[in-house]
This record gives C-alpha cells, sequence and structure tokens, in this order.
C-alpha cells in the first residue's frame, strides 16, 4: 500500500479501479459473445488456390533471452517463403513483448543484436513492451534508444495498419494508463478510415480477456472495449506461454483473436489451476505466419519451430464479414466431437533408470487435440491405487502418437496386474468412452 500511495493520489487508485472493472464487465459481456456466439458450420473454409496475398508477416512472443531460437525461428522463415510463388519473402517480424526476463540494459542489447544480425534490411521489425521489459522503471526510455521509435507505434505496410501497443509499468501488470488507451482508440479510428476494406493488425503483449486460450488468466480486460465491434481487428497476444497449438488460440466473436504461444517454456492450466508446466513444456518454439491480401482475406499459420510442424492453416475469407465467421468457440466446439480410442490400444508399464513407473498406451484421436488424460488404476481386487488428469503434450510434436507418462515410483508392484481406465478429454472438454485395459507392471 506505501508503494501504490508513492504512485497515485486516492483519486488515481479509485479511477484505475474502476477502470479494471469496467474493463472486466466488458470483458465478460465480450467472454460471453465468444462463446455463445457465431453460426455452425460443417468444417472450416480452405485457402482457395488463387488466393494471393499482399503481405506477409512473422509474430513472436515470450522469448525471454533465448535469442539463438529466435535467430533460427526468423532465420527458418525466411527460407519457408524466399522461394514462395507467387508472393516471395517476408514483410515483418513482429515480437509482442517479454524478449527479456528483467528488462537490463544487456537483455535489450543482446535482442537487438539478434533482430539486427537475422533481419534483412527489406524487411520491417515490429517490437513492443512486455511486463518483464516494464519491471525497471526506465523501460521506455530503453525502448526509444535501443530500438529507434516509440513503444507505441503504428507501422503502414503495403497499405496495411500494424497497431503496436505496448505494456506499461502501471499499478498492474495488466493495467494501462487512460492516455494509452486513449492512443489506442485513436489509432484505430485513424486506421479504419484509410484501410479500404483490408484487416488491422493489432500487437499487444497480454491477451484480451476471454478471448483464447489462457485469457481468462493473462489477459487485458481494459482492451476489449477498443476492438470489440471493430471487425477489421485481428490481434495477436502472447504473455500467458499457453500453447498456440490449441485450436482454443484462434477465436472469433466480433473480431478475431490469436494467442501466439510462446518461444520460451509453456504453460497450461489443469481444472482451471494455471502454472503447469508438464513434460517437455521447456520445448516451446512457436510462431505465427500471417498473409492477408486487400479484398479482407487473412490465412493464419502456425509452426512448430523444433519438428517444421504446421500445425495450424486457418483461412478468413473476409474479416469485414462477421456472420460468416466460422472460428468462433461455439463453431470450433461442434466440429470437435469427442475423442475416440482405437479398437486395439497398448499399454505398458514399465520402470525407467530413475526408479519411476512409465506408463504408455496409443493415443486417442481428435480432430484437434487431445488436452488430457484421466488415468485410475486399480490391483486385482480393485482397490485404487492411482488416479490422476494428465495433461498430453500435444504441444511437443515428437512424431509418434504413445502417450507416456510419469506416475510414479511408489505406485505398483514388478510383475503384478493393474486395470488400467483411461478417459481422453479434448480442448472443448468433451471426453471419450471410457478406455480399461490389463496391463502388467514390469
Amino acid at each position: 500500500m506505501k508503494i501504490i500511495s508513492k504512485l497515485l493520489v486516492p483519486f488515481d487508485v479509485i479511477a484505475v479501479l474502476l477502470a479494471a472493472v469496467i474493463g472486466l464487465s466488458n470483458g465478460l459481456c465480450c467472454g460471453i459473445g465468444q462463446v455463445i456466439g457465431g453460426n455452425v458450420t460443417e468444417g472450416f473454409p480452405q485457402t482457395p488456390n488463387d488466393f494471393v496475398p499482399t503481405v506477409r508477416f512473422v509474430v513472436f512472443t515470450d522469448s525471454h533471452n533465448n535469442n539463438a531460437r529466435v535467430g533460427e525461428m526468423i532465420d527458418t522463415a525466411y527460407e519457408m517463403f524466399d522461394d514462395a510463388e507467387p508472393y516471395k519473402g517476408i514483410d515483418a517480424v513482429c515480437c509482442l513483448g517479454d524478449f527479456s526476463s528483467i528488462g537490463t540494459e544487456p537483455d535489450y542489447d543482446a535482442f537487438v543484436s539478434t533482430l539486427n544480425e537475422h533481419i534483412r534490411p527489406e524487411t520491417k521489425s515490429i517490437c513492443i513492451l512486455g511486463n518483464h521489459e516494464t519491471k525497471q522503471d526506465y523501460s521506455r526510455e530503453m525502448f526509444r534508444e535501443k530500438f529507434g521509435y516509440e513503444p507505441d507505434s503504428v507501422t503502414e505496410i503495403n497499405g496495411f495498419s500494424f497497431i503496436a501497443l505496448s505494456s506499461y509499468p502501471h499499478v498492474t501488470e495488466w493495467t494501462y494508463p487512460r492516455s494509452s488507451i486513449h492512443w489506442a482508440e485513436k489509432q484505430l479510428a485513424a486506421a479504419e478510415a484509410e484501410n479500404d476494406g483490408r484487416a488491422i493488425f493489432v500487437l499487444q503483449h497480454p491477451h484480451n480477456f476471454a478471448t483464447v486460450y489462457g485469457s481468462s488468466f493473462y489477459c487485458e480486460p481494459q482492451l476489449n472495449n477498443v476492438w470489440s465491434g471493430h471487425s477489421k481487428v485481428v490481434c495477436f497476444s502472447g504473455h500467458s506461454h499457453f500453447p498456440s497449438s490449441d485450436p482454443r488460440s484462434l477465436n472469433q466473436s466480433n473480431f478475431t483473436n490469436v494467442g501466439c504461444g510462446a518461444i520460451n517454456r509453456f504453460e497450461l492450466e489443469k481444472n482451471s489451476i494455471i502454472n503447469q508446466h508438464p513434460a517437455n513444456c521447456d520445448k516451446a518454439a512457436e510462431f505465427t505466419v500471417v498473409e492477408a491480401d486487400n479484398d479482407g482475406s487473412v490465412r493464419i499459420l502456425g509452426y512448430d519451430l523444433n519438428s517444421g510442424t504446421c500445425y495450424r492453416d486457418a483461412y478468413i475469407d473476409d474479416v469485414n464479414d462477421v456472420k460468416n465467421y466460422t472460428y468462433s468457440y461455439k463453431n470450433m466446439k461442434h466440429n470437435d466431437p469427442a475423442p475416440v480410442f482405437d479398437d486395439e490400444v497398448a499399454c505398458r508399464a514399465v520402470k525407467n533408470e530413475n526408479g519411476d513407473w512409465i506408463l504408455s498406451f496409443d493415443e486417442a484421436e481428435d480432430n484437434f487435440i487431445v488436452h488430457s488424460y484421466t488415468v485410475k488404476i486399480t490391483d486385482e481386487k480393485g482397490k485404487r491405487v492411482y488416479k490422476e488428469k494428465l495433461l498430453n503434450d500435444y504441444y511437443y510434436f515428437d512424431g509418434d502418437n504413445i502417450a507416456d507418462f510419469n506416475i510414479g515410483a511408489d505406485t505398483l508392484q514388478s510383475g503384478k496386474t493393474y486395470n488400467v481406465r483411461i478417459v481422453a478429454e479434448n480442448a472443448y472438454h468433451r471426453t471419450s468412452k471410457p478406455l480399461t485395459i490389463s496391463v502388467t507392471a514390469e
């Protein structure tokens, strides 16, 4: 309370809290629209063969000093599109913040050096401040010195507007001062007056509340009301580290939201409890490629850097046509029936070199992902020896269809036979029929 009193007079404290409450209520309304709104279609539109972009750019977020991976990602993106026909190259590389750990000058220098080394002169670089950069009071001054432009900026590329809104060292990690909100509203109005039907791209660090996966926890409710109702807006965000390969990371209500995952370490939730870091979460290396044309069409591609996997190829025919949005929560859930196990599933329980039991089985199939498995193990007398909801490492593209889980050292006994009951759950909380299989601990 002493810290706040130094920053703000009581009236300002009240004003900020009131703004947060209003933003949250607006966010709740928008969030409800995300869940219940939109049409239901069978499947999703495919990118037409005659689609020719007039802009292409790369978006990444939350690298936290992993500059080697950032450099590799930029080089990979160039390799992917250097010879692409009929439109070649990368027009911009965009970072959504948290390129640092604590926002000190050496972090800036290392990151800027990486960008300068890997981004070609013909490609624009657009960066913003995340909450980790704003741990230092001099974040905005340091940003101007190192990047050579304002933390809040508007960049025009091939007729498209990129509105980049930095995080701000304010009362919390996610509250913006009213001046930032007014600035965003003014830039959006100007872009809409000039864009002639093209998409407007917004770059921000936190998610808009109740939009994409992770946005119920790591969000910015103040900005919902700025972008809401402006269908041309395609908003890219990070901060949560929640995987972009989760289908909920693309969401449309009356504007489009894209959660961009992370370059450094994933986080998930289990039963709405955040700060879950399951197996292989440190292998995070997701980036987004966006293509758009002058008629309002937008293509959103998601890539895993480690495996070279394209896990998303989403096509929006016209961002201006809200009535025909297909990537709503409602429609995504409609197109994602419950996971299904094959008729024959192999299951093993083997002790590893550390003395822990590893349970492995053939994965269930789902239209998108299996988010988690609930595993219950009973002995021959029916006594429960283990039960847990286990997060699936769907974000780790290892090339096999086997689920592997460490279930501890004292759960099983070698040579004994157990019944294993498994229920698979997808991103939209649909569950499979229970699979019960007998396994002998090896």
